[in-house]
């Protein structure tokens, strides 16, 4: 049941003392009809089995991809899909949070709802810095996609950070008779001085390209699509395309969130490394498709506009082929950490590497080196006090090695390498914790390569409550996988080569 603002004033209760405190608020329903947050104990709320403590959730319901997320005056806004009303997905409407650190966030009323264009699908927002539109200088504009009886594309302006927004009287400003046209990806492109829309095609398997000046009227400038022989009936969604400087030179990539037919079953998100010019993205001849993450559940991903030179992104962390039975509850779902992406170099071709962002360190605890001794097993954390933490491994690759994390259940997560063929293999199985909920959910060996050039591997592996992330050689690979342990893996056991090993605690956002 919708648990609307009824107040006739704004009530604001904090709930936690960190940075980016988390407010419960109640607004005018005189102001905007918004679905308010529940004011819920903070000695309940966020402390459930499994709730995530160093990633960001909503404090009940269900989520589903980020949307527009843009950064202004020092803030970044953080929308996401999301059903006020239920933790299934429907209801289709944008959520909102905030964080001035991409750590702490402060959940806000549900900022946008479904009208009679039908739910509000997913989208990104823009700041109109000159006024383009005409709704005003410096205006966040969120597009997003009207999905009733087709997928039609909309626009809505926020004059309050957000907060609240106003529907474009002329929706929709893209027409469309189909379910094949949605998520719209948007960004200013100073070298033709136009706003650059992206659409996604979903079964079509492709991406189209709009061009506006306004961003009332668009005009369609090009379509991308690419043969994936392996892949013949995919939806192609959530596209993002983003511009970077390497050595002097400004390269393109396309991100292409896909399912079914992601890296191992349902979802994935893959990317294209190419040129844009203004009008059409060519992608360069690969081995297609690469993926910007190896693990099941790294899904939606985009990133913040208006961040200068920085590509901060953020995706999903689940896989539609178990999202709604995941075992979450009074919420469903979490997003990623923050990475920032980055082009590298791998045996003298470009990849995407997705490096957590450094502002980690701003709830990183202190460095406990420990001693390296093969097939001892150890403790690294305090389970009681510890929430989360990061692992350390720098490990050479002379022969295969096996990582195993652990509880006093001998609930355990395997990590394996390949030294020979520089791979690596996580086992999510009936062994890792609950994994009766879903027959999709059991993946018996989730494979990676290891996308390092050097004789030693270094790897960073970042465990919550409900999440293992692993990143080697500083993001040029990484896999994201949901656990659910009855509790946090605590102890540690490596054999194989020889390593040395640091684990630093990170301390609960909602602490």
């Amino acid at each position: 049941m919708k648990n609307w603002c009824t107040k006739l004033f704004m009530v604001a209760t904090l709930m936690s003392a960190s940075l980016g405190r988390r407010c419960i608020v109640k607004t005018d329903q005189n102001k905007k009809e918004n679905p308010s947050i529940d004011d819920h104990p903070s000695n309940e709320l966020f402390n459930e089995q499994f709730r995530p403590q160093i990633h960001f959730t909503p404090s009940k319901n269900w989520m589903n991809d980020p949307n527009g997320m843009v950064y202004v005056d020092g803030t970044y806004h953080l929308f996401f899909q999301y059903n006020p009303e239920a933790n299934v997905w429907g209801n289709m409407s944008w959520g909102h949070a905030t964080s001035t650190d991409l750590m702490h966030w402060t959940e806000h009323p549900v900022a946008i709802t479904r009208d009679e264009l039908g739910d509000v699908f997913s989208g990104s927002a823009v700041i109109d810095k000159y006024n383009t539109a005409g709704f005003g200088n410096d205006t966040m504009i969120a597009i997003f996609t009207s999905a009733g009886s087709a997928q039609q594309q909309s626009i809505a302006y926020s004059i309050d950070d957000g907060l609240t927004f106003t529907r474009y009287e002329n929706n929709p400003i893209i027409k469309n008779d189909n379910d094949l046209q949605r998520d719209p990806k948007v960004f200013w492109h100073e070298e033709s001085k136009q706003w650059i829309m992206c659409l996604a095609q979903g079964w079509k398997m492709g991406i189209e390209i709009w061009g506006s000046t306004d961003l009332k009227n668009w005009n369609k400038l090009s379509e991308f699509k690419h043969d994936l022989p392996d892949r013949p009936k995919i939806q192609w969604e959530c596209p993002d395309l983003i511009s970077f400087e390497y050595n002097g030179e400004k390269k393109w990539v396309l991100l292409v969130s896909v399912n079914p037919g992601g890296y191992i079953i349902g979802s994935g998100t893959m990317y294209f490394i190419g040129d844009f010019d203004g009008k059409r993205f060519t992608a360069e001849e690969r081995n297609y498709p690469l993926w910007i993450d190896y693990g099941m559940d790294n899904y939606a991903g985009v990133t913040w506009g208006n961040t200068g030179d920085r590509r901060v992104f953020l995706g999903w962390m689940n896989n539609w082929e178990y999202a709604d039975k995941v075992p979450n509850s009074p919420w469903r779902s979490a997003m990623t950490l923050p990475r920032e992406l980055k082009l590298k170099e791998l045996n003298g071709e470009l990849i995407l590497s997705s490096p957590v962002v450094k502002e980690i360190e701003g709830i990183a605890k202190k460095w406990n080196k420990f001693e390296s001794i093969n097939d001892s097993k150890f403790r690294i954390i305090n389970s009681k006090t510890d929430k989360a933490y990061q692992v350390q491994l720098n490990i050479e690759l002379n022969k295969d090695s096996t990582i195993t994390l652990s509880n006093s259940k001998d609930e355990k997560l395997i990590i394996e390498i390949d030294a020979a063929n520089r791979k690596l293999t996580t086992h999510r199985d009936e062994k890792t914790g609950q994994s009766e909920f879903s027959d999709k959910y059991v993946i018996k060996s989730i494979d990676a390569p290891l996308n390092t050039e050097s004789s030693i591997l270094k790897l960073d592996v970042y465990v919550d409550q409900s999440s293992v992330e692993i990143l080697s050689d500083d993001g040029r690979m990484s896999m994201t996988n949901l656990v659910f342990p009855s509790s946090i893996y605590d102890s540690l056991l490596v054999s194989g080569a020889k390593y040395t090993i640091k684990v630093r605690p990170i301390k609960s956002i909602y602490a």
